[in-house]
C-alpha cells in the first residue's frame, strides 16, 4: 500500500495555518452569512426572511429556537423523504437516523452534499491536530478502522436513503480513502452486532491498523472479543496492531472508561483523541490532551448559538454566539447547518474552557439532569464523581446509568441508585459501600443543591449501588433493540418504567 501520510502532513501543514489565523467571531459571522444567502430561497429562508437578516442579533430576532419535533411538524413530515428546497436548497440525499440516547422516537435528520463534505472537512481537521501533535506520523501507511453501526441504508425514494451516519460516511467515501479503510463492505453491512463484531475481530488481527474509532464501550467489546481469539480476556493493544497511532472516541464522556484505555495502550505509542460529531453536523475536536477542551469548528459549515440551561425552558431564552458567550457557564448549543437545521437545539449541554481559539467541554444532555427532589446534578458532576469514586477503590467501570428511587410510605425517603457494571470482577461489599460513600462525598463538593438536600440525611438518602453482572448492559441494550454501533448507554434515566426495566435486568 502507498502511504499517503506525505500528502497528509502537507494539507496539515496548510490547514493548520488557515486555523490558528481564524478569528472567532469573524469566521462565525462569514458562516452565518453564507448560510442565509443560499438558504434564502427556500421555503424556511423565505418565511423567516433570511434575504433581511445581516447579524447575529438579527438571526436572533427573526428565527426562533426550535427542537427536532418543531422541525418536523412544521417543515419536514409533509414532504419526507423528499424535501426539495424546503430548509437547504436541492434535494437532501440522506437522512441519519437517530433516537437520541434514551428515547424511542425514531429521527430523521437531514444531511445534504454540503453537510457530507462538512463532515469529511472536520474529520481531516481532526487528523490535521494529530499530525501537528505526531510529527513523525506515518498514519496513512495502513488501515485506518472504523467501528461503526449497520452500513446498510434504506432506500426512501430514488436518490434519497437513510440510515446510521456512519453508513451515510461509508457510502459518500472518497476513492483516496476506501483504499485505506477498514472494515470492507462485506463486513460493514453485516447487519447483527455480535456477528459483525466476531467477523472484524478475527479479521483485523491480520492487519496493520493504524487508527480506530468509534464509542468507548463497543470498542471494549471489541478489544474484548480480539483478546478472547488469542485465549485471554484482555490484552495490550499493542500485541494486535503494533502500529497504533490513534484511537478516536466520542458519543459519551470519556472519563469512566480512561483507566481501560491507557491500561489497553500501555507501551503503546497511540493517543486518544475526542470527537464531537453529532447527527446534526461534526462540531468540535480534541487539539490538545483529554480534558483540555475540543476546539469548535468554525469554518466548516456550521453556525453556532449558546444558551444558559437554566434559561430553556422560558418563553425567550437569552442566545449567544461565540462572539459574546462566556466561558464557565452551561449552556445548551443550538446550531444551523448546510443541511438546513437553523437555531436547533442539539440535545447537548456544553461549557467554553477558552473563547480563541474556543474549545468546550460536553457537560450531558439538556434531558440529563437528575432533579428528582431538587438536587440539580448535570450529567458532567456525576461522571466525575462516579471515576473518582471508581479510582478510589481500584476499579474501573465499564458502564453505569443512574435514576431515581423514590419514597415508598410514610417517613421514607427517596435517593438515587447507581447502576454499574466494573470492568472484571465486581468489587467487595465494603468496597462498593466505598465506592458509593465517595460519589455521595464529590457530589456534595461540587453541587451545592445536592450539598443542602443530603444534609442531615433529612432530604435524601445517600446514594446506593447496584451491581449489574458482566456483559448485562450489552445484554440490556440488545434487548431494547439498541446493540451496537452509535447507540449508547444512557448515564442518567429519569423515565421511571425503563429505569425499573434496567433495574430488573441487573437483578436477574
Amino acid at each position: 500500500m502507498l502511504d499517503a501520510t506525505p500528502l497528509l502532513k502537507l494539507y496539515a501543514r496548510r490547514r493548520a495555518r488557515r486555523l490558528a489565523g481564524l478569528d472567532p467571531a469573524s469566521a462565525q459571522q462569514a458562516e452565518l452569512t453564507g448560510l442565509l444567502a443560499k438558504a434564502a430561497a427556500t421555503r424556511f429562508g423565505r418565511d423567516h426572511g433570511f434575504s433581511a437578516i445581516r447579524t447575529p442579533a438579527d438571526f436572533r430576532a427573526a428565527v426562533p429556537l426550535r427542537k427536532y419535533d418543531g422541525f418536523w411538524r412544521d417543515y419536514w413530515s409533509k414532504d419526507f423523504p423528499r424535501l426539495d428546497d424546503v430548509s437547504w436548497p436541492g434535494r437532501i440525499p440522506f437522512f441519519a437516523v437517530t433516537s437520541g440516547t434514551t428515547g424511542d422516537v425514531t429521527k430523521y435528520i437531514p444531511v445534504s452534499r454540503a453537510m457530507v463534505e462538512s463532515n469529511r472537512k472536520s474529520a481531516l481537521d481532526l487528523l490535521v491536530h494529530h499530525v501537528v501533535n505526531r510529527p513523525e506520523t506515518r498514519i496513512f501507511g495502513g488501515l485506518n478502522f472504523m467501528l461503526g453501526g449497520s452500513t446498510d441504508l434504506v432506500e426512501r425514494a430514488p436518490g434519497i436513503a437513510s440510515g446510521d451516519l456512519s453508513g451515510i460516511a461509508i457510502k459518500t467515501m472518497p476513492w483516496w480513502v476506501k483504499g485505506r479503510s477498514f472494515p470492507p463492505l462485506d463486513l460493514a453491512l453485516v447487519a447483527d452486532w455480535e456477528e459483525k463484531v466476531q467477523k472484524l475481530a478475527e479479521a483485523s488481527m491480520r492487519l496493520d491498523i493504524r487508527s480506530i474509532g468509534g464509542t468507548p464501550s463497543w470498542l471494549l467489546i471489541l478489544f474484548d472479543r480480539m483478546a478472547a481469539l488469542k485465549g485471554a480476556k484482555r490484552l495490550p493493544l499493542r500485541e494486535f496492531w503494533p502500529n497504533l497511532e490513534l484511537v478516536v472516541h466520542g458519543g459519551v464522556h470519556f472519563g469512566p472508561y480512561k483507566p481501560q484505555f491507557d491500561a489497553l495502550l500501555e507501551g503503546a505509542h497511540a493517543e486518544t483523541r475526542e470527537g464531537y460529531a453529532a447527527s446534526e453536523g461534526f462540531i468540535a475536536t480534541a487539539d490538545r490532551g483529554p480534558g483540555e477542551g475540543l476546539r469548535l469548528n468554525l469554518d466548516t459549515g456550521l453556525f453556532y448559538e449558546f444558551v444558559p440551561v437554566e434559561e430553556l425552558d422560558l418563553p425567550n431564552p437569552t442566545r449567544h454566539w461565540i462572539g459574546d458567550a462566556e466561558p464557565g457557564v452551561n449552556y445548551a448549543i443550538a446550531v444551523s447547518t448546510c443541511a438546513g437545521l437553523w437555531a436547533y437545539l442539539v440535545g447537548d449541554t456544553v461549557r467554553l474552557v477558552s473563547r480563541d481559539p474556543p474549545r468546550l467541554l460536553v457537560t450531558g444532555r439538556t434531558s440529563y439532569s437528575l432533579s428528582a427532589f431538587g438536587e440539580h446534578l448535570i450529567g458532567e458532576e456525576i461522571e466525575k464523581a462516579v471515576s473518582r469514586a471508581a479510582a478510589g477503590i481500584g476499579a474501573m467501570v465499564a458502564d453505569y446509568s443512574v435514576g431515581a428511587v423514590f419514597p415508598q410510605g410514610p417517613g421514607d425517603l427517596g435517593g438515587h441508585l447507581y447502576v454499574v457494571e466494573f470492568a472484571g470482577a465486581a468489587p467487595a461489599a465494603g468496597a462498593i459501600a466505598a465506592f458509593a460513600a465517595a460519589v455521595d462525598r464529590t457530589l456534595g463538593e461540587t453541587n451545592e443543591d445536592y450539598a443542602a438536600h443530603r444534609a442531615g440525611g433529612f432530604g435524601m438518602k445517600p446514594p446506593s449501588v447496584l451491581v449489574m453482572p458482566a456483559g448485562g448492559f450489552a445484554a440490556w441494550m440488545k434487548k431494547r433493540g439498541r446493540y451496537g454501533g452509535q447507540n449508547k448507554v444512557p448515564r442518567i434515566i429519569n423515565d421511571q418504567a425503563l429505569f425499573a426495566d434496567l433495574r430488573q435486568a441487573a437483578a436477574r
